[in-house]
């Protein structure tokens, strides 16, 4: 669907619902319908890749969606991935941002309650994004193999990119990941496996990677996020090995909430980039990309690669990675 198409179509669902609290900063006390149903917008971000980016775009997020809604909306940052899932499948959250992985773990918990319903998509019409095998530029590290009985760095056991993708690519090459790697430990995020890789804790980290190609290079991820805060320089890391592309990150919102709620979250989410395009950029957002609708089928894959993960490592707990955590 043609991005004008799309707008137009968000348009009408936000005319069609009713809401008697648009243009209100502040949330109506005399709401009804579903807004009276659904009383608050509660919204679960995750520190787990660049906290101070992730909260500012969801403040932002917090201003806009309660004008569009005119419920109160309040954004709940989690320490990790899990957090998050938790309190969404606990009914703390009606609306969040996971990783295909994350997602696949919640939709094991919950079933058909939660549901992805859209991405970010490039200006140049991608929806996807890579894992990166990461070493210092200054290792002799050039390919995998040389990482054989290495230290690796993981994310999180529920990152896509930093943990259940690329393990998942390594047995489609004939590589044992649990085997492969002499030692390896989850950092707590993607920021925190940059920072580990610096100070000598890891020779390698797997991270995300996006705004571009293995052949053109990448524009985006949190190696490159640090190094527009000048905290890392990219030439002192070298990219050796990539697995993807992967859909991009889902929003996802609870399915046992009013249709109308989830119809006018969708448009109004859908819709800033259009709406006010100067604070999409400002939030951190590629000038020219917007969202475009995701379902459940396009993280299919992903559920089953954490299903077969977890099988693996339930088959050879001995070989199981080591859960320590990396202190940047």
């Amino acid at each position: 669907m043609q991005k004008s198409t799309w707008l137009k179509s968000l348009c009408f669902v936000l005319c069609l619902s009713g809401l008697s609290a648009c243009g209100s900063e502040k949330p109506d006390t005399k709401l009804t319908g579903w807004q009276k149903e659904v009383g608050q917008l509660r919204i679960g971000a995750t520190s787990g890749e660049d906290s101070s980016t992730t909260l500012a775009r969801w403040t932002a997020y917090q201003k806009y969606l309660n004008r569009i809604t005119g419920l109160k909306v309040e954004v709940f940052q989690a320490a990790d991935y899990n957090g998050v899932i938790q309190a969404m499948a606990s009914g703390q959250l009606e609306l969040a941002q996971m990783g295909g992985a994350a997602y696949a773990n919640a939709r094991e918990q919950m079933g058909e309650k939660v549901a992805p319903f859209l991405a970010l998509r490039s200006a140049e019409g991608s929806s996807g994004y890579y894992s990166a095998l990461i070493v210092k530029a200054d290792s002799p590290y050039r390919t995998i193999e040389d990482l054989r009985g290495k230290s690796l760095g993981y994310v999180d056991f529920n990152s896509t990119s930093g943990y259940l993708f690329p393990r998942w690519a390594m047995r489609q090459q004939g590589k044992n990941p649990d085997t492969f790697f002499g030692k390896t430990a989850m950092s707590g995020g993607h920021t925190q496996s940059v920072l580990a890789l610096a100070n000598g804790q890891f020779d390698a980290i797997f991270l995300i990677a996006s705004g571009g190609t293995p052949e053109t290079g990448f524009t985006t991820g949190s190696l490159y996020t640090l190094a527009r805060q000048g905290a890392v320089k990219i030439s002192d890391y070298r990219i050796i090995w990539t697995a993807g592309p992967m859909p991009n990150s889902p929003y996802v919102i609870r399915t046992d909430r009013p249709q109308a709620f989830q119809d006018v979250t969708r448009g109004a989410m859908a819709a800033l980039a259009y709406e006010d395009p100067q604070l999409w950029v400002d939030i951190g957002l590629q000038e020219g990309s917007d969202m475009q609708p995701m379902t459940a089928a396009d993280y299919q894959a992903v559920v089953e690669m954490r299903r077969a993960e977890i099988a693996e490592r339930r088959a050879a707990p001995a070989q199981k990675p080591s859960t320590g955590s990396a202190k940047p």
